[in-house]
């Protein structure tokens, strides 16, 4: 039987990206869970080889609005106190941080386009040691403090938790290196009203994207690639 990934995901658009030709290619069967499309599977979250959190525009910490925040959150983190392998992408990786008990809540300004990352000297031996010179697509208001046992991985100067392992089985990334440049329009539909807000414009995305968009994901399939053979050790 085939190893089993779960996806959670909180928007339509925002999918696995390179991972959906990823995983096959090591072995993977996937499924996406669409969060508030029925009850949260539990016991599939506990018990799939490989669970992968996803983004989405919302806070971990608006669990008045969204009460579902709560089991979601609860149940990442039986995941990794299990220390079974487990992705975190944008919110995803804002929800293992705060399972774990840090942090999360609004950064000082909102990072969204593709720019450079500054890599830990962990980061540079780590799988992510392809982006110490490509830039990544950012995408997010909130920054998280690293969760007890983690190690720092990458900062930028507005985010100084960019991302972070958990020994083998965990890796947190603030950032995305999984999204697919010909797919990104949909995020320019998704997310209109945050650009507005923001002042950014869909011409400059589309524009960095071109230039940086598919180097950026070969690199994210190499690096995501190293880090699941490491997961499974």
């Amino acid at each position: 039987m085939s190893p089993r990934c779960l996806a959670l995901r909180h928007v339509a658009f925002e999918g696995l990206g390179v991972l959906e030709r990823l995983l096959p290619e090591l072995g993977f069967e996937f499924h996406y869970h669409d969060i508030g499309d029925g009850p949260l599977p539990a016991e599939d979250i506990e018990s799939c080889e490989l669970l992968v959190a996803l983004g989405g525009p919302i806070g971990v910490y608006e669990v008045e609005a969204y009460p579902w925040l709560v089991e979601e959150t609860s149940a990442i983190g039986e995941r990794l106190r299990a220390k079974k392998p487990t992705l975190g992408v944008c919110l995803g990786a804002q929800l293992m941080a705060a399972s774990l008990g840090a942090r999360v809540g609004p950064g000082p300004t909102k990072e969204i386009g593709y720019a450079p990352l500054s890599l830990t000297p962990t980061g540079l031996a780590s799988a992510l040691a392809p982006f110490a010179d490509q830039p990544v697509l950012h995408w997010h208001g909130d920054n998280f403090d690293l969760p007890r046992g983690s190690v720092r991985l990458a900062f930028t100067e507005c985010c100084p938790n960019q991302a972070f392992a958990l020994e083998h089985y965990g890796l947190g990334l603030q950032f995305h290196v999984e999204v697919e440049p010909d797919k990104l329009e949909s995020w320019l539909i998704g997310h209109t009203v945050e650009l507005s807000k923001a002042g950014v414009r869909p011409a400059t995305l589309r524009k960095q994207a071109a230039q940086f968009g598919e180097e950026t994901a070969r690199r994210g399939h190499e690096a995501l690639a190293k880090w699941l053979e490491g997961a499974f050790i």
